[in-house]
């Protein structure tokens, strides 16, 4: 009877609350607000996210730059990272993360008819072509981001050493606009909202864009680690539904003004700030959450073209598009949904 006792208040200590487990933790980095929609997708609507402390919780975790996400994943502080296309294959050849998965795009750069970054250059710089950067700094966000990636291949490309010829500067994207006006460096990069600053647009023009440099690019997009993926595949698919299903009311016109007002309350700053956002002015964002992995091919093929990447690597056996497909036929079948 003892023994019976002993095994029964057991249990009880291991048995959570209502008799089932807590919902699976889904941890998503983000670095970039609005960029990437993570911290504000379900803060206000929580009713477009019906899964969600159900059968997982979600947890949006800020990593500054997408290159630290990989120290955040092997630390296992984070489940889905936002990878750049300059970013990921460093996970896999560098840090041997070969059982990573691209899963999901957040948002893609170039696209025709939609936004892409821009190299500025001061009007009274006297710098009109690529060439005459040589002996110059100039800024970029950090190195080996996209847009870091992207300004040392324009450079390669017009004969000039990015290690040699040019000094590169670190900043974050915010502090850009200040350092052109106060001739802190000669070329910034500049994307949205800080690429459309009243003064900035004053004083600068673009020079070349990261189109130029790379060509349509899959900017952003979400990977992670295959044993996560397989242990939580309910539950991602649960999620990713659910964040499919927020983002398409954040890109419906319809609930512009409302949205505006979530990421104005989340960033402090006032609405108008933002009325790019979820527009051609933006940067193209695929409404069934599907990654250009032609694109993102493409990019890593020239990365390794100009030696910033030691091999070659196939996008597709590292892709696992099942996740977001079963998600997206969710939403467009609404008798099964």
């Amino acid at each position: 009877m003892r023994k019976l006792l002993a095994l029964a208040a057991f249990a009880i200590l291991f048995v959570p609350l209502g008799g089932r487990a807590d919902p699976p933790a889904i941890r998503l980095a983000w670095s970039v607000m609005p960029g990437e929609l993570a911290p504000v997708i379900f803060v206000s609507k929580p009713e477009l996210a019906p899964n969600n402390g159900k059968s997982y919780a979600f947890s949006p975790v800020h990593i500054t730059a997408s290159p630290q996400m990989i120290q955040g994943l092997a630390a296992n502080e984070i489940d889905i990272a936002a990878f750049a296309f300059s970013s990921f294959p460093l996970a896999v050849q560098n840090a041997g993360m070969t059982d990573l998965r691209i899963i999901a795009d957040e948002s893609q750069d170039g696209v025709p008819g939609y936004y892409t970054d821009e190299s500025k250059v001061r009007n009274d710089s006297g710098i009109a072509k690529v060439e005459d950067l040589k002996g110059k700094v100039l800024a970029t966000t950090g190195f080996g981001a996209a847009s870091d990636i992207a300004l040392r291949a324009m450079l390669t490309r017009h004969g000039l050493n990015p290690t040699k010829d040019v000094t590169i500067i670190q900043a974050a994207y915010a502090n850009m606009p200040a350092i052109l006006k106060e001739h802190k460096a000669e070329l910034v990069t500049a994307i949205p909202p800080f690429a459309f600053d009243p003064e900035l647009t004053a004083i600068s023009h673009t020079l070349f864009t990261g189109k130029d440099a790379m060509g349509p690019t899959e900017k952003i997009f979400w990977a992670a680690r295959k044993d996560f993926l397989a242990k939580n595949r309910a539950a991602m698919i649960d999620f990713m539904t659910d964040f499919m299903r927020a983002q398409r009311w954040f890109l419906d016109p319809a609930n512009r003004a409302a949205a505006l007002q979530i990421v104005s309350a989340f960033t402090k700053a006032p609405p108008y700030y933002y009325d790019y956002i979820w527009s051609q002015r933006d940067y193209f964002r695929d409404p069934r959450g599907m990654p250009n992995l032609d694109a993102l091919q493409h990019s890593i093929d020239v990365q390794v073209e100009l030696g910033f990447l030691k091999a070659q690597l196939d996008v597709k056996a590292y892709s696992d598009l099942s996740l977001i497909q079963e998600a997206a036929a969710r939403l467009d079948t609404p008798a099964q949904h």
